[in-house]
């Protein structure tokens, strides 16, 4: 990153799929580059296929019972590929490769990634909007993404 110059990424997430685009326009009409991540392809049946077990009583003649999960395992998988996301972006700031960030994403994983994001991170975010703009082919997600930062003046 060149001195005095400002560059805005924005980090486009549902709780599947991230897009990060690099390298923002005012005008929306330049496509910028894409870095995509997935999360994991689990579905709820392949976790809870996992069970995790049975306990015995220590009163009693051998009784045992289930024992259950300790949390939601839907909400740890999406943590965790927060947590990914989170990685990536750590790294490419302490790269020096962008000084600002915006954030869409699905509102679920909006607050998640609110809980999550380290202040290093967060001291960076001049937008977030609570919309799932990952269906969108590149070009649209640019213009999109561009007024959204715009009306919002985080672009000049």
């Amino acid at each position: 990153m060149k001195r005095g110059t400002s560059v805005t990424w924005a980090l486009v997430l549902n709780a599947a799929r991230c897009r990060i685009l690099r390298g923002l326009s005012a005008r929306g009409d330049d496509v910028p580059s894409e870095l995509v991540l997935r999360a994991e392809s689990r579905n709820l049946r392949d976790i809870m296929s996992d069970k995790p077990g049975r306990s015995f009583a220590s009163k009693g003649a051998g009784r045992r019972s289930a024992m259950a999960y300790s949390s939601d395992p839907v909400a740890e998988d999406r943590r965790e590929f927060i947590h990914e996301v989170i990685a990536l972006l750590e790294s490419h700031r302490r790269a020096g490769d962008f000084d600002k960030l915006a954030v869409f994403a699905e509102h679920e994983m909006l607050g998640y990634l609110r809980q999550i994001m380290p202040p290093s991170l967060a001291d960076l975010v001049v937008r977030e909007v609570p919309k799932n703009l990952l269906h969108l082919s590149t070009q649209e997600l640019a213009q999109v993404v561009s007024q959204e930062m715009r009306d919002g003046t985080g672009l000049p």
